[in-house]
């Protein structure tokens, strides 16, 4: 186990990005803090989060049931105890390598209809963006991540969003289509039964809508 002097500054740590504002943070606490547990990343931020909750965080990572119990080397939590509950996965998020944060949230936005969620840095080097319960990511690069054209050529995709019905995929097509998106593939039916098209947002990346063909 790292000395206390260290996990002090690890707490201090966690509670300077909460304060700041920095959302990946957020996973974080709600995986540590059952009382966090119920609340989605922007809720978490909002959330009272004091030094007394990152010691807590801290104390959890390190398998303690508390900061007090970790600074006195009370016996850590039984592994059985911990196993009893399966997590649960409550959402997922793809990240997608972008060169202007700013540039990147105004086609999202304007052009798909998601909603800024946040933006983080002096200037920006990571964000997200939602719509409805679909989130994605946005992490600031500043050279090439792929070679060439091999995404295009090689149909690989930087997300995948459903659905749950034929009306909808058709709908959000033709929304798309009038707000003059660019197609990597225009909808389509597929030998599998879905019906599907593939957006090109203006960094490369190739994002997968998907429904039901019928």
């Amino acid at each position: 186990m790292p000395n206390l002097e260290n996990l002090k500054k690890q707490a201090k740590q966690y509670l300077r990005w909460h304060r700041e504002g920095y959302h990946p943070v957020a996973a974080e606490i709600r995986a540590a803090l059952p009382r966090f547990q119920h609340l989605d990343d922007s809720e978490v931020m909002q959330a009272a989060f004091k030094l007394a909750d990152a010691q807590e965080l801290v104390a959890r990572q390190q398998g303690f049931e508390s900061w007090q119990a970790l600074k006195s080397g009370a016996p850590a939590v039984n592994n059985q105890t911990n196993q009893a509950t399966r997590p649960i996965l409550s959402s997922t998020s793809a990240q997608l390598f972008v060169a202007d944060i700013a540039a990147s949230c105004a086609f999202f936005t304007e052009k798909l209809g998601f909603a800024v969620d946040f933006v983080y840095g002096e200037p920006p080097f990571y964000g997200q963006v939602v719509k409805d319960k679909a989130q994605l990511a946005l992490r600031l690069v500043c050279e090439p991540v792929y070679v060439g054209d091999i995404r295009q050529r090689e149909h690989l995709l930087s997300a995948g969003i459903t659905v749950d019905t034929a009306a909808e995929i058709k709908q959000l097509f033709l929304d798309f289509q009038a707000a003059g998106v660019s197609f990597h593939q225009t909808l389509r039916k597929e030998p599998w039964g879905a019906r599907n098209f593939i957006v090109l947002d203006p960094d490369g990346n190739l994002i997968l809508f998907a429904g039901p063909a019928d």
